[in-house]
């Protein structure tokens, strides 16, 4: 159920506000560079770091410089009540000599990749304006962007003209499922369906609490009208070119194939193609590496690809591969049992953020954690601590589980563990399940397992 009429406040950063807020209270300049995926929040949180503070917000368009060179005019001119810079004939370099004047003026250029795109060689423009006009001031100067392979190439490597002047950066995340309660949802079950399609994407968790309290169910927040239906092919396009040979690898690793292996059979593309793809994928921070847990990455082939966010994986997994009936019929055949069936897996990272969050209720804290696999035995979440040598062995179950179930599953996974080598001769064991309903949880709580259901979220 969601709350309806609720209004939706600027929901947690407080790590990122934190950082900003001493950005601006520093006595230097301050270079800082914020980026991150489209929708992830990046201008709000600029916003709200911003109130009651003397900044000066100039969203870049897509335009020609000198109509963005207008613009941000306008702009200062207003912020520090001055007419005449609106009217003056400034280049980029006598407009931040004005700037410059100011103490602790906040200025943002958001979209920043906009202003390169129509003119390169305003990098080495802005390393000069960094350099000689703004390095000894109290002028604080973000820089804000949505495509991650031009902030991270025109800011942040190496080869950048303004590599190694940045006093800052922020590559902004998405929110963690309980945020998604602040958003209007009233359950945590709720809150995990709803996070298995938006991620903690603000937009789309804005955008899907808004339909679903208007009425519609959840295998409408995506038909072919609206925002989600498009969005993932619309991200990818505009950061890669050959999207198509992309869009193979991405659905591939949605249903399941996680295995290089696995990858190069589905798509039928040659290893070096997938290779060169995967590596694209992974600095885009579309695609993540996972390795299990206490092995050393550096000396195993032993890893897998997954999705770096669950809308992407909702996207590849449904939306992808059933356009057509989509368009036509507005919904996908036996959708809700195959979402469920899918929750299970967004369960896991939810399981996982929960006990990150409640170590005072473990019987240890622990310093290292992941996922764990060998062959055909995997576990869902390891846990442990290097220095008491103790280690916790835990399963994820979206269901409701009764007291044979449990039984069983702790059974599983007590043999699977064996399979871990870590101090085997000289550890202690916790084993666990975590469950949207365990019958009787205290009774396997007395008898030394860990056990969470939604109840305890």
């Amino acid at each position: 159920m969601i709350i309806v009429g609720k209004v939706i406040p600027f929901v947690n950063r407080k790590r990122e506000l934190s950082s900003l807020n001493n950005f601006f209270n520093s006595d230097r300049a301050e270079l800082i560079v914020i980026y991150g995926r489209r929708r992830i929040g990046k201008t709000e949180l600029i916003k709200e770091a911003i109130k009651g503070q003397k900044a000066a917000y100039f969203f870049v368009e897509q335009a020609l410089e000198k109509d963005n060179l207008d613009s941000f005019k306008e702009i200062i001119s207003k912020t520090i009540d001055n007419p005449l810079i609106a009217k003056a004939d400034f280049t980029w370099e006598e407009l931040f000599q004005q700037i410059a004047k100011e103490e602790k003026l906040i200025i943002i250029l958001d979209e920043f990749p906009n202003l390169i795109t129509e003119n390169k060689t305003l990098l080495s423009k802005f390393q000069k304006i960094w350099d000689e006009i703004l390095k000894n001031t109290t002028i604080k100067l973000i820089l804000c962007g949505s495509s991650i392979s031009m902030m991270e190439s025109y800011l942040l490597d190496h080869k950048s003209p303004l590599y190694g002047r940045r006093t800052g950066q922020l590559f902004i995340m998405p929110l963690k499922a309980g945020y998604i309660l602040d958003f209007g949802v009233d359950s945590i079950e709720d809150a995990i369906r709803v996070f298995g399609i938006t991620d903690g994407i603000p937009e789309y968790i804005k955008d899907v609490c808004y339909r679903l309290n208007s009425g519609e169910r959840l295998e409408e927040v995506f038909q072919q009208d609206k925002v989600l239906f498009a969005e993932a092919e619309v991200l990818i396009k505009s950061e890669l070119r050959d999207p198509t040979r992309y869009f193979k690898i991405l659905k591939a690793i949605a249903f399941g194939n996680t295995k290089f292996g696995e990858i190069a059979n589905y798509t039928e593309f040659p290893a070096p193609t997938v290779s060169k793809y995967l590596s694209n994928l992974i600095n885009l921070h579309i695609v993540n590496e996972s390795y299990p847990v206490l092995v050393d990455k550096e000396r195993t082939r032993n890893r897998r690809y997954h999705l770096s966010d669950n809308y992407f994986d909702f996207y590849f997994r449904f939306i992808y591969p059933n356009k057509s009936e989509i368009i036509s019929t507005d919904r996908i055949s036996g959708f809700e049992a195959d979402y469920n069936r899918y929750l299970g897996r967004i369960f896991e990272k939810v399981s996982e953020e929960f006990l990150k969050l409640n170590t005072d209720m473990l019987p240890f804290r622990f310093n290292r954690k992941g996922r764990w696999w060998f062959r055909d035995k995997e576990i869902d979440i390891v846990a442990l601590n290097d220095n008491t040598r103790e280690i916790l062995f835990v399963e994820c179950k979206w269901s409701s589980l009764n007291q044979n179930d449990v039984k069983h599953i702790l059974e599983l996974l007590k043999q699977k563990s064996g399979h871990l080598r870590w101090n085997n001769d000289n550890r202690i064991e916790h084993f666990g399940i975590i469950a949207k309903k365990i019958q009787d949880k205290e009774t396997f709580r007395a008898q030394g397992f860990v056990a969470f259901d939604l109840d305890d979220f």
